[in-house]
């Protein structure tokens, strides 16, 4: 594995031999340095043979404007720097991240499959607080473009990746996967699927700061336990496709199965 390279916006990690690409967002307070802060995920990956790129930014108000730069990031480093591998480009997303994926331009067309991890669609009051309180004070927007009801119209209408993952994780108060699931799902020959794992709304944020001014044995066993089978099951999926339509089509009709 080489070392991480910044291209851009992106940080950069690829394996010897690439197996396919991941485009990577993170989520708010933990994206503007995705090689540390989800170093554990994103090299858990490549090692599996995954090619990653993932974009750093700081969060804002708009969050189309903020997808819209992604998804630019993302195709120009792929038109200068064609990604080894068979398998088309998943896009991988984490809380925030999994929101910028689904308001990307092409609607998702230009990627194998979506896996979204922790999404969640909260108004910026309720997750910035006294935001509702001071943002008038000081003359700021108090809400975010798209709202939470725009943004679920948006991908009803638009979103055209018909592929998608939702993780969600047994002890994650703020996830709104199910929401999302129940929009995915009223669309046309949709396949998406719901999958829950133990952990948290931070388990797929590494301990990437701790480890490298502690080492290793500053990190947590059962993170690492969970992380292992957060990438073992975003692996199969992502290269099994066949298997998940099979299994969307017994969930459909189990008296068949």
């Amino acid at each position: 594995m080489s070392d991480w390279h910044q291209q851009g916006p992106l940080w950069c990690l690829t394996p010897r031999e690439p197996i396919g690409l991941v485009e990577f967002i993170g989520g708010t307070g933990l994206a503007l340095t995705p090689q540390l802060s989800y170093r554990r995920l994103l090299e858990a990956l490549v090692r599996q043979g995954a090619q990653v790129r993932a974009w750093g930014y700081v969060p804002g108000f708009d969050h189309q404007a903020q997808a819209n730069e992604a998804w630019r990031a993302f195709r120009k480093a792929r038109e200068k720097r064609p990604s080894g591998g068979a398998l088309e480009p998943l896009r991988l997303g984490h809380s925030l991240g999994c929101k910028l994926h689904l308001l990307a331009p092409d609607g998702g067309r230009g990627s194998a499959a979506l896996a979204a991890l922790c999404f969640n669609n909260f108004a910026a009051a309720s997750s910035i607080p006294l935001l509702g309180e001071l943002a008038p004070r000081l003359g700021l927007s108090s809400e975010f473009s798209p709202s939470p009801a725009e943004t679920l119209r948006l991908i009803a209408s638009g979103y055209g990746q018909r592929r998608n993952l939702l993780v969600r994780f047994s002890r994650d108060g703020i996830d709104q996967s199910e929401e999302l699931l129940s929009v995915l799902r009223q669309r046309p020959n949709d396949r998406s699927e719901l999958l829950e794992l133990q952990g948290d709304h931070l388990t797929p944020a590494s301990a990437g700061v701790r480890q490298n001014l502690l080492g290793n044995w500053a990190d947590d066993p059962a993170r690492v336990r969970q992380m292992r089978q957060l990438c073992g099951a975003l692996m199969g999926w992502w290269q099994n496709p066949v298997d998940a339509e099979r299994r969307n089509d017994y969930n459909k009709y189990p008296e068949n199965g």
